[in-house]
C-alpha cells in the first residue's frame, strides 16, 4: 500500500488536471454562448493543431465554412474578420482539449513506469484518459449535428457532452480527494450514515439539474420567460405539455425545459441549507466543516448567478459565469460526500 505523501504528487497533479477541465467547461461554454461552435467544419484530431497562418489559409478556411448550412442560413452576412471572430473560440476550445490530453498522458506514463501508481490506482487511471478521448469523440458528434440542413447542434447531443465532461471532472477530483488526504472521523457511524444518505441524494441532484441546465442551453430556453420567480406571471407556465410524445416535452419543449431546471434548482436551494443547518448538531472534522460551508456559499453564488443571469436576458459573462458555477457546487458536493465517505470507510 502506497502512503499517503508518496500518493500526493499524484494528487497534485490531478487536481492540476481538474483544474484545466474545468477551463474547458468555461471555454465551452463560451464557445456555445458566442455561436461559434459550428465554425470549424472539419475534426482533425491530429493534424489540426496549427491555425491559419496567412491570408490564403484563411481564405481557403473561409470558403470551407461558406459551404456550411450555419453561414448559408445564418451567417451569410458574415466577412472573413467576423468568421475569425468566432474561429479563434473553437479553435481554441479544440486546442485546450488536446493540451489536457498531453497534460495527462505524460505524467500518468511517467507515474506508472516510476511505480509510483499502486495496482489499484492504474486501471483508474486508464479509465480516465479513455473517458477523456470519449469525450473528445462525443464533442465531434455533437457538433456533427449541426453541420447539417438545420444548423443547430442537437440539445441531447450537447448536454451528453456537458454530461460526460463533468463526470470525468467527477471522477478525477474523487481520486484526487482519496490520495490527497488522510482519512478523519470524529464522530459516529450512525451519524456519518445519516448525512451520507443525504449527501449522495445532493450530490445525484446537483448532477441533474447540470444536464437539466444542459437542455435549457440546447434549446436556448434562458432567452424565454426572463421573471422571477414567476414565469410571465404563472407558477407554472402554459403549454408544458403541448408535446406528442408526452416525455418529450422534458427535452424538446422550451417552457418545460426551464421549469424543470427551476423546479430543480429551487428544490437545491431548500435540501441544502436543511443539511447545513443539521448538520451543525455532529461534531465534524474541520476539513469536513469547511466542506460544508463551501456548499453552502456555492449554492446561494450559484443561485444568484442563475437568477441574474435570467433576468438580465443570457448577457456572455453572466452565462459562462453561471456555468463555472454550477461546477463549484458539484465539486463542493463532490467534497463533502468524499469525506463522509472516507469517513464510513
Amino acid at each position: 500500500m502506497k502512503s499517503t505523501m508518496s500518493q500526493r504528487p499524484i494528487a497534485i497533479w490531478l487536481f492540476v488536471c481538474c483544474l484545466a477541465i474545468f477551463a474547458m467547461v468555461l471555454l465551452g461554454g463560451v464557445t456555445r454562448l458566442t455561436g461559434s461552435g459550428l465554425s470549424m467544419v472539419k475534426w482533425e484530431p491530429i493534424t489540426g493543431l496549427l491555425p491559419p497562418m496567412n491570408e490564403v489559409e484563411w481564405d481557403a478556411l473561409f470558403q470551407l465554412y461558406q459551404h456550411s448550412p450555419e453561414y448559408k442560413k445564418i451567417n451569410s452576412h458574415f466577412n472573413l474578420e467576423e468568421f475569425k471572430s468566432i474561429f479563434w473560440f473553437e479553435y481554441s476550445h479544440r486546442i485546450l482539449g488536446r493540451l489536457i490530453g498531453i497534460l495527462f498522458l505524460f505524467p500518468m506514463l511517467f507515474f506508472i513506469a516510476t511505480r509510483r501508481v499502486s495496482r489499484a490506482l492504474t486501471p483508474k487511471l486508464v479509465m480516465m484518459f479513455v473517458l477523456g478521448g470519449l469525450q473528445g469523440l462525443l464533442g465531434w458528434y455533437m457538433v456533427k449535428s449541426g453541420l447539417v440542413s438545420n444548423p443547430h447542434v442537437s440539445q441531447y447531443r450537447l448536454t451528453a457532452h456537458f454530461g460526460l465532461a463533468v463526470l470525468v471532472y467527477g471522477y478525477i477530483f474523487w481520486v484526487a480527494l482519496g490520495l490527497f488526504f488522510k482519512t478523519e472521523s470524529s464522530f459516529s457511524y450512525s451519524d456519518v450514515r445519516r448525512m451520507l444518505r443525504a449527501s449522495r441524494i445532493i450530490a445525484g441532484l446537483v448532477f441533474i439539474t447540470l444536464l437539466s441546465g444542459g437542455f435549457v442551453a440546447g434549446l436556448k430556453a434562458g432567452f424565454a420567460y426572463n421573471t422571477f420567480p414567476l414565469m410571465n406571471g404563472q407558477i407554472i407556465p402554459d403549454g408544458i405539455f403541448r408535446l406528442v410524445p408526452f416525455w418529450a416535452n422534458f427535452f424538446e419543449n422550451i417552457a418545460t425545459v426551464q421549469f424543470d431546471h427551476r423546479v430543480l434548482a429551487t428544490l437545491l436551494f431548500f435540501i441544502i441549507p436543511i443539511f447545513w443547518w443539521r448538520s451543525k448538531r455532529f461534531e465534524l472534522t474541520p476539513r469536513l466543516r469547511l466542506g460544508m460551508h463551501l456548499l453552502l456559499g456555492a449554492l446561494l453564488l450559484q443561485v444568484t448567478l442563475g437568477i441574474s443571469t435570467l433576468l438580465l436576458h443570457v448577457p456572455i459573462s453572466l452565462a459562462s459565469a453561471h456555468q463555472g458555477g454550477a461546477l463549484l457546487l458539484f465539486t463542493a458536493s463532490l467534497f463533502v460526500l468524499q469525506q463522509l465517505t472516507a469517513s464510513k470507510a
